[in-house]
């Protein structure tokens, strides 16, 4: 059986973990192969809310597998934090595997990226402040530290101490910190050694095998296009490839194994943090799509950033993915509009943009171009076919999906599971 990617098409937040869990059932691997606990997944299943911050939505179907693949950042006090919230719940956590190539945030990491944010001032970038960016950087510079390590006292007394030999004099010289000290964090990283142990596993040779026996395997994104560290708004941006691509080198599935990218896109578009953002609005218009989408982090509670739907960033992040379906999601947020924009396309400087920009300073500077489509005053909730929608919005759905370079398979229309207009199998 093939593999399947599940990306987000914007800035994130929108409603990945719905789209997960909703395939859950028809699925038997679930892998995050990006990101951290920086990001987070709102799952409502039977009137009950999960945030889940570092787990993949799929530890929330029974019989799924869900996976920690190796291009993960794992915090480990985070992940038994949301392991023990989730078992206090009911939920059976038992089956997570954890790849033992995963990168681990060290308490220094934290510190790190603090420090610098606040030390960047107004060229800040917006980062949640949990260690994930200066991981990254550690395991690109070579000196990260992996889960594998915590099996090795000595090995990882050296990588602890190779790590800290620069950035101690970084800390105490340039920020007037005070220096970490070695022991005190091999001490901490070794006291989840054994409870880490059960759950680590060579997750690409578990995943390829699953593949040969005709399983099926869903690769979750974390963020989304418009935050890939490469093809991005950079340089803000998360520190990790999102994208489906980053989907082969997080897990360590090929390329080869996977025939299907559904992208996920809300109805709207938000983006928390810093950065350009064409279609945000600073009206009463962006305050009531906040209120009435609840935008809000999952894991920083920070309000997000609402504009309108942006064509030209659908249709990039259908090219850079290769997506196949498209889940159009919180199409109910916009009952109410008697008229609503959808940009088209930008002008910059009196020059018009079909696509998006190719410069950061070009969009930065994009002005959006609407087109206005008819909106609806019912409510759609409670849609389960297509012919349920209203003629507006059906019109919507379909303008919006010819603008966006890819079929849309599926509209959610609440936040529930069960709130999903299927137009094709996704899996």
């Amino acid at each position: 059986m093939p593999a399947i990617v599940l990306v987000g098409a914007q800035w994130g937040d929108e409603g990945k973990g719905k789209a997960t869990d909703a395939m859950g059932e028809a699925v038997d691997y679930v892998v995050k192969y990006n990101g951290g606990n920086n990001a987070g997944h709102t799952v409502v299943v039977g009137g009950e809310k999960y945030a889940l911050h570092l787990l993949p939505s799929g530890i929330l179907t029974p019989g799924v597998v869900p996976v920690i693949g190796n291009g993960v950042v794992v915090d480990l006090s985070v992940l038994f934090e949301e392991l023990e919230g989730l078992e206090a719940r009911g939920v059976d956590t038992s089956r997570l595997l954890l790849s033992a190539g995963a990168h681990l945030v060290a308490p220094y990491n934290r510190t790190l990226d603090k420090v610098t944010e606040r030390f960047l001032g107004s060229r800040r970038i917006g980062t949640t402040g949990r260690g994930i960016g200066p991981t990254y950087a550690d395991k690109m510079s070579r000196v990260g530290i992996r889960v594998q390590d915590l099996f090795d006292e000595k090995i990882l007394h050296q990588k602890v101490e190779g790590a800290l030999a620069q950035k101690n004099q970084l800390l105490v010289k340039v920020f007037n910190r005070r220096a970490v000290d070695v022991d005190e964090v091999v001490e901490e990283f070794l006291s989840y050694a054994d409870r880490v142990r059960p759950m680590v596993a060579d997750t690409p040779l578990v995943l390829g095998r699953a593949l040969d026996e005709g399983r099926t395997v869903l690769l979750e994104g974390g963020q989304a296009t418009l935050l890939d560290v490469d093809h991005g708004t950079y340089p803000f941006v998360t520190s990790s490839n999102p994208t489906a691509g980053g989907a082969c080198t997080g897990s360590g599935i090929p390329p080869t194994r996977i025939d299907r990218v559904i992208a996920v896109v809300k109805a709207y578009a938000t983006r928390v943090g810093e950065g350009p953002f064409p279609t945000e609005l600073f009206d009463d218009d962006g305050e009531a799509l906040r209120r009435k989408g609840g935008e809000f982090g999952t894991t920083t509670g920070r309000p997000r950033r609402c504009g309108w739907y942006d064509a030209p960033v659908a249709r990039y992040a259908a090219r850079i993915n290769g997506v196949t379906d498209f889940v159009l999601t919180k199409l109910d947020v916009l009952t109410g509009w008697e008229k609503v924009p959808v940009c088209v396309a930008y002008e910059v400087d009196g020059r018009r943009f079909d696509e998006m920009p190719m410069t950061q300073t070009d969009f930065h500077h994009a002005q959006p171009v609407y087109e206005l489509l008819d909106g609806w005053s019912e409510d759609v909730s409670g849609a389960r076919t297509f012919e349920d929608l209203p003629p507006a919005a059906q019109r919507y759905v379909r303008a919006v999906e010819e603008m966006s370079g890819a079929p849309i398979s599926a509209v959610g229309v609440g936040p529930d599971r069960e709130a999903t207009v299927q137009l094709r199998p996704l899996v």
